[in-house]
């Protein structure tokens, strides 16, 4: 059993993992924090992380930015293990939270899907089989019209794990419009689409001379990344000081 304290617990995801861990027998939520109340937990929420004396295995950080060192101070004293799924991280907040690495367990990935981090591992191995034999690589990314970056975190996580696989040989190209010329051999087009609801639909395109290969992947819901986020915490259970992502969860 993995006993998992979560932040966030008031928010959707945090609402979605709570669902989530209720139809899980190897995980129980024991402590939630966030300054909402939520009458429907079957756990007790703390406003101030600081308060929370509950013995737990991970904590899920589904919250903000905002006081994320407080909560990445906590694990360290408490010497819990953190599943980090804040966004908008700064640059002092990122390093922040890789320096507790050497003290804590700390997982953190672009993606919390097991399906996309299986994704990155298979198109990485699909790239040093197929750019050699000159296939020309694409990666179309879909959201919903709310999503304020692009290119998605996603979409550069799967261009950097083709690269590294590929010795950093190629240029990430975002944009043609100004360029009048023949696509270049080491480029690798990314694009962006944003419209309506779209959760996350990412397409990684090997095209070679009469054929083409297509790796996607489709989220239907949120509700993958909050799987994702518990499957983590239960991998974490135990581990050592240390960064991980999920590719050392479905590796």
């Amino acid at each position: 059993m993995t006993k998992i304290i979560l932040v966030g617990c008031s928010g959707r995801m945090g609402q979605m993992i709570t669902n989530i861990v209720a139809e899980d027998a190897e995980a129980e939520i024991v402590a939630g924090v966030d300054i909402v109340e939520n009458a429907q937990a079957t756990y007790p929420i703390y406003k101030d992380i600081t308060a929370c004396d509950v013995p737990a295995d991970a904590i899920i950080d589904f919250s903000s930015a905002n006081e994320i060192e407080k909560r990445i101070d906590y694990a360290m004293e408490k010497q819990i293990p953190l599943v980090e799924c804040s966004t908008g991280l700064s640059q002092e907040q990122t390093d922040y939270l890789l320096n507790a690495g050497k003290k804590v367990a700390v997982l953190r990935s672009a993606n919390m899907s097991v399906g996309v981090n299986l994704l990155i591992k298979l198109v990485k191995e699909a790239a040093q089989k197929l750019a050699g034999e000159g296939f020309d690589i694409e990666i179309v990314e879909k959201h919903h019209n709310q999503k304020l970056d692009a290119p998605s975190g996603t979409a550069l996580a799967l261009a950097d794990s083709i690269n590294e696989a590929m010795d950093n040989q190629y240029e990430y190209v975002y944009d043609r419009s100004q360029v009048r010329q023949k696509r270049g051999k080491k480029e690798l087009g990314i694009s962006a689409v944003r419209g309506g609801t779209i959760v996350g639909d990412h397409d990684v395109i090997f095209a070679g001379t009469d054929e083409v290969v297509t790796f996607s992947h489709t989220a239907y819901s949120r509700g993958v990344f909050a799987k994702g986020s518990v499957v983590a915490a239960k991998y974490l259970k135990g581990k050592g000081a240390g960064l991980y992502d999920m590719a050392d969860v479905v590796l």
